[in-house]
């Protein structure tokens, strides 16, 4: 009988070390698989901040940019006779102000380019080439050119049309992440 209890002990031994290797097998492999979900979702998240605060950043920018161009239609506003010479310098001085909220937006575009997707980025860059016509009628404005008020207020339009649209790709693609 002594002979028999050894060989219960010794496979009762083994069954239970290969069921502790099995096991902790099984937790290795659990544990591995949490840490990659985590390490996954906090990349997703972390992408995600990134491109949500280039778009809003962007979106800011251009209501900035947005402003300059309002102000100028203030300016010219009732200017049918032609532009006085205060309204002039007013318009030089708007014009400044343009070209730096432009700098900051083609910035921007590059960020928003940088985070992506592509299609986002592509819209961004469609916003930023529609304010060149802004700055075009300006410059006419300030050199007299009289059809110069109704062209840059036939810009709005575009302006807001592809800024619309960058908006809504943008949450598209926020939302989906």
């Amino acid at each position: 009988m002594a002979d028999n209890a050894f060989w219960i002990a010794a496979l009762t031994a083994g069954t239970a070390v290969l069921a502790s290797w099995v096991t902790s097998r099984g937790t290795a492999r659990a544990a591995r698989i949490q840490a990659d979900t985590t390490a996954g979702a906090q990349r997703v998240e972390r992408l995600r901040e990134a491109r949500r605060t280039a778009y809003a950043g962007f979106i800011e920018q251009a209501q900035r940019l947005n402003d300059v161009h309002w102000k100028v239609s203030d300016v010219v506003r009732g200017a049918e006779g032609g532009l006085g010479p205060a309204q002039v310098e007013e318009l030089r001085r708007l014009r400044e102000r343009q070209r730096d909220e432009y700098a900051t937006l083609r910035n921007l575009t590059w960020i928003v380019s940088l985070e992506g997707p592509e299609e986002v980025a592509d819209l961004a860059n469609t916003v930023r080439r529609t304010t060149n016509p802004f700055h075009k009628a300006i410059e006419s404005m300030i050199e007299g050119d009289t059809g110069a008020v109704a062209r840059f207020d036939a810009c709005y339009t575009p302006f807001w049309d592809a800024l619309k649209v960058f908006i809504r790709a943008s949450r598209d693609t926020l939302h989906t992440m």
